[in-house]
């Protein structure tokens, strides 16, 4: 796809479908860990399977800038067409990739130290995660590179090499799952390596799916790929969107542990909500990746009613698949509740709060769609600021809310906060335009 190509509804699908199926893996992973170590008589293999692939998660989290840094920058150039930098870049994310793993590595001891003191189990739990997370660790490099190679897929609208490649992992991840546990009989260690294996071949895949940037001899130009000014520019992008998603990450952990204050019961109600919003931004992640791509390049390019386009049509979509997903929840919200929880109290108070979610997706359709769309422009500066403001009027609300709603408060603070952060993305929207039509895209 190049920038002469027309912005339509048929390209924008064509990007976001891929990625929605893609989503669609993630959790099925999830269930089949679970299931495997299920049919071991016993409940520690769960618990640690599900408390190691937490921590972990949590860890490489951290490291989930390289994805969205990467597809802004790499679709700027693209814009800009300079296929030189596009090939640079892929080799600087990889490298930062690679390096990022070989640290956790190193530090997997402290991090394993860290983590139990902070959520203590049982030492048979305990002693079972420690052996999982021991394996996984050693493919912290591939799955680190990844979060950069799936950004620079993305950025070129290569979302059907992002649905190959995560079909691949996970089937394989599946599969190994069933010879090592079920067959095998190696237990939590087995849906260790089962990760471990998938992981790398993932990330061989993936560098085959690259293999046109590796056509391009800049991708090993040295002194390209580590231009000082290039560096900065990537190292303050991913600097802010850490902050940033920090900052979001601390909004979802305080609620979690302020909604355990109404009791076991309401904490547990509000697990089960949470799930509702992990659809809907699944759902939304393909129309937000399309904005990235196709904003980027419009950036890269100085083309401002492009980039409009590009907005307004990846936003249509996403306001289609909320309205949908606001209807979805409102008719079988009673029925999805029946089916994650077999508590009845525990259901009862879900559904009392499920109003909640049928709003959730249509309030929180600005602040997605925008992310998708600062990111694209590299604006990184204006989703952390503007992360700050929300974050800060979240904590206003929750002291404000809480004492006479409860946990009605708690979630109404929650959609406030989204609602804040998609307003003020929107007041700094008109900046954007204006810094792309005075071509300021850092992808030269």
């Amino acid at each position: 796809m190049t920038d002469s190509d027309p912005i339509t509804h048929r390209r924008i699908l064509k990007i976001a479908i891929p990625i929605l199926l893609a989503n669609v893996t993630v959790p099925i992973l999830g269930a089949v860990d679970t299931a495997v170590v299920g049919q071991i008589p016993a409940p520690e293999p769960i618990a640690a399977v599900g408390v190691g692939a937490i921590i972990l998660t949590a860890v490489y989290w951290i490291f989930g800038f390289l994805r969205m840094g990467t597809a802004g920058l790499t679709a700027q150039a693209a814009g800009a067409d300079n296929r030189p930098e596009v090939a640079a870049l892929l080799t600087r994310s990889l490298m930062i990739g690679l390096v990022g793993g070989a640290v956790l590595i190193v530090l997997q001891g402290a991090i394993h130290a860290g983590a139990f003191a902070l959520s203590p189990v049982s030492p048979q739990v305990e002693a079972l995660a420690r052996d999982y997370m021991s394996i996984r660790i050693w493919s912290a490099p591939a799955a680190i590179a990844i979060y950069g190679i799936t950004g620079w897929l993305i950025a070129l609208e290569r979302t059907r090499a992002v649905l190959v490649l995560q079909l691949w992992m996970n089937g394989l991840n599946v599969g190994l799952d069933l010879l090592f546990v079920l067959g095998l009989g190696w237990g939590v260690s087995g849906v260790a390596f089962a990760t471990f294996l998938a992981e790398w071949s993932g990330l061989a895949l993936g560098l085959w799916l690259c293999r046109d940037a590796f056509r391009v001899s800049a991708w090993r130009d040295w002194p390209r790929v580590f231009n000082r000014v290039k560096l900065k520019r990537m190292a303050v992008v991913n600097g802010d969107i850490l902050i940033r998603s920090a900052m979001l990450q601390a909004i979802f952990v305080s609620f979690l542990l302020l909604g355990g204050r109404f009791g076991d019961v309401t904490l547990a109600a509000n697990q089960v909500l949470l799930q509702f919003l992990h659809v809907t931004s699944y759902a939304l992640d393909g129309f937000a990746f399309a904005a990235e791509a196709l904003v980027g390049r419009a950036f890269g390019a100085g083309a401002v009613a492009r980039l409009r386009r590009g907005a307004l049509m990846t936003s249509l979509w996403g306001a289609i698949f909320a309205l949908g997903l606001a209807v979805a929840f409102a008719a079988l919200g009673p029925w999805i509740v029946d089916v994650m929880a077999r508590d009845p109290d525990v259901r009862e108070t879900a559904r009392a709060f499920l109003p909640w979610m049928v709003v959730a997706p249509v309030v929180g359709l600005a602040s997605w769609m925008l992310d998708g769309v600062f990111i694209g422009a590299t604006r990184t500066g204006d989703m952390r600021n503007m992360m700050a403001v929300s974050a800060a009027v979240y904590l206003g609300a929750v002291v404000a809310l809480t004492g006479p709603l409860g946990n009605h408060g708690l979630w109404l603070a929650l959609l406030i906060s989204f609602a804040v952060r998609g307003l003020t993305l929107w007041l700094r929207y008109p900046a954007l335009e204006r810094a792309a039509a005075k071509g300021r895209a850092h992808a030269g």
